[in-house]
């Protein structure tokens, strides 16, 4: 049984007893995964698992794995996916996986997926992962990303569509010139969407095949967006 297409308004009351296991966010680029992921992590107390995080703590500390994984982006390439998925595989051998952990950024496509899915199925025990998938509309994300504006000094956020400054082209709290970032254009989120539908379409085709997909709505309030996200997993827990 599968919730893909399903929206869920709430779900049963849940905290930090609640075992979601692997839950994998997806969402196209300027969807706000990375808020829902933090927001997840104080409700159920389990890790969020960002590739990019992993990357760079890797790098930081000086491990095998991201001396490697230095070298390799130093000479200009990518880093390849079996690195990637080494890292991965060390995160969830750590103890605080044990009842969970929010999937952000990973997997990317389907072969990673096909390699978490074996991985987590050699665990005995260990719950299914499955997926959620944070829904806007091309029209809406397209207003998020090219609307964004930053503060220079105190980093704050607006939107020159839905949340704008006090005064046209300033930070509320420093007075700074709002500055919009080099990426945060049109051209170039076409191409991010372009790439992360190559990439993800057949990830949310793999988990919906196997029942283990569903969408929540993600034009609300952050806390109804987490409530859907709780309820989606509730669901597709009692269905497995």
């Amino acid at each position: 049984m599968s919730a893909s297409g399903t929206e869920v308004a709430s779900g049963r009351e849940t905290g930090k007893n609640t075992v979601p296991g692997p839950v994998l966010l997806l969402g196209a680029p300027g969807v706000g995964k990375g808020t829902q992921a933090k927001e997840l992590v104080k409700l159920w107390g389990v890790p969020q698992i960002s590739t990019g995080d992993l990357l760079r703590a890797n790098v930081a500390q000086g491990t095998p794995l991201g001396r490697a994984a230095k070298e390799i982006m130093e000479r200009g390439d990518l880093v390849p996916d079996s690195l990637v998925d080494d890292m991965v595989a060390v995160r969830l051998g750590q103890p605080d996986t044990a009842r969970g952990y929010i999937l952000d950024g990973f997997p990317r496509t389907l072969v990673q997926a096909s390699w978490l899915d074996s991985r987590v199925a050699a665990q005995t025990g260990a719950l299914a992962v499955v997926a959620v998938d944070i829904y806007l509309n091309y029209n809406e994300l397209l207003r998020r990303i090219t609307g964004r504006r930053n503060c220079p000094v105190c980093q704050a956020i607006y939107n020159v569509y839905a949340n704008p400054p006090q005064r046209e082209g300033f930070c509320d709290v420093e007075g700074a010139a709002l500055i919009q970032r080099a990426d945060d254009t049109e051209q170039v989120f076409e191409e991010r969407m372009r790439a992360y539908q190559e990439l993800t379409a057949p990830v949310v085709e793999h988990y919906r095949e196997q029942g283990r997909f569903a969408e929540v709505d993600g034009n609300r309030p952050i806390a109804a967006i987490t409530a859907g996200i709780v309820a989606a997993v509730d669901l597709l827990r009692r269905a497995a």
